[in-house]
């Protein structure tokens, strides 16, 4: 398949500039073997059964937009990728001129960024402080590009899932955003199971494939983490007969990626996976997720899972519909297509 392949309409007027006025206040659209059904995100609970277990993605995204300007007046934006040693860290930066060493980039809170090396779209930068602390002080909300307003006080708590405890992402666990107190207590009520990973995502994730051919196209590198608990978990589900929910495609990618060798390992460092229709998924029975960017990589990771067909087809519907789409919009619940559907 093509990037082309996975391109839809959708109107501008469908992608969410604000949350739900409540977290479980979206709607959800049920991709059901007898076809889509629109549902309440309220509902979700009674889609699960007693014995299933859904694993979430507790990273916990960072303020990692920061404004500054260089000593002869130029403005630069730098957005925070990844923490690195020695005050160092991979960035985004937005800059009139290019970046260079001897020429410092004067930041709030009297701290100075100064260019180190140039990684493809990254920028290596070193700060006078410890980089972490002083995004969290000093940072705001960096809200996808999608969003055509700057982050104010409601997306410092709506960008963030009720669960983030891990720091380390520019970007949310979408799907995560729909889960308050009140569902995450149904669902346990109903004998719902609960596990963790942690996939600190990046603003890669953002990024359209560039390349028609699939083949070419390089994942960013995220860093993930599936703890002993949660491969136990896994088992155990698996021996009782229930089912392994993913809540967002992060938690595929992080799953999948620990069972790259056909078994489900703890697991702990970077992966670059990129799935598309023809993988074949080891852990994941069903998938909460949002509605994603034509031509993106999770919009493919979704098709591969559904069913290219299937999948596309519950899109148009939803455009039909008008869902609303990408980071603070609706979600939608499927389970994976099995060979011959």
């Amino acid at each position: 398949m093509r990037r082309s392949d996975f391109t839809y309409d959708l109107p501008e007027a469908l992608i969410a500039q604000h949350p739900p006025a409540e977290r479980a206040g979206g709607r959800l659209l049920h991709l059901a073997s007898v076809g889509p059904r629109d549902l309440q995100f309220a509902q979700f609970p009674s889609l699960l059964r007693g014995g299933d277990l859904l694993v979430f993605n507790d990273t916990r995204v960072v303020p990692a937009r920061v404004c500054g300007n260089k000593p002869t007046g130029g403005h630069v934006e730098i957005l925070l990728e990844r923490v690195l040693d020695g005050n160092r860290f991979l960035a985004h930066v937005n800059a009139s001129k290019a970046l260079r060493s001897e020429v410092p980039v004067l930041l709030p809170g009297d701290v100075q960024a100064r260019f180190v090396a140039r990684h493809e779209d990254l920028f290596e930068l070193q700060l006078s402080t410890e980089p972490l602390a002083y995004f969290e002080t000093h940072g705001a909300m960096p809200l996808p590009p999608y969003i055509e307003r700057a982050a104010d006080d409601e997306d410092v708590s709506r960008y963030q899932t009720v669960y983030a405890r891990e720091a380390g992402a520019v970007a949310a666990p979408t799907a995560g955003l729909h889960f308050d107190d009140q569902i995450l207590a149904r669902c346990a009520a109903g004998g719902v199971q609960r596990a963790f990973v942690t996939l600190h995502i990046g603003a890669g994730t953002f990024q359209n494939v560039r390349v028609e051919d699939l083949d070419s196209h390089r994942m960013h590198a995220e860093r993930v983490t599936v703890g002993a608990a949660t491969c136990a978990a896994i088992a155990a589900t698996r021996q009782h007969g229930g089912r392994v929910i993913a809540v967002g495609t992060t938690v595929v990618r992080s799953l999948e990626s620990a069972a790259a060798n056909d078994s489900l390992q703890p697991f702990s460092g970077d992966t670059r996976m990129f799935i598309r229709p023809g993988y074949r998924f080891r852990v994941v029975d069903a998938l909460l997720t949002n509605f994603h960017l034509p031509q993106s990589t999770l919009l493919m990771l979704v098709t591969a899972f559904g069913g290219f067909d299937r999948v596309m087809s519950a899109y148009r519907h939803a455009v039909a519909q008008r869902y609303r789409f990408f980071s603070y919009g609706d979600a939608m619940f499927l389970e994976k297509q099995v060979s011959g559907e």
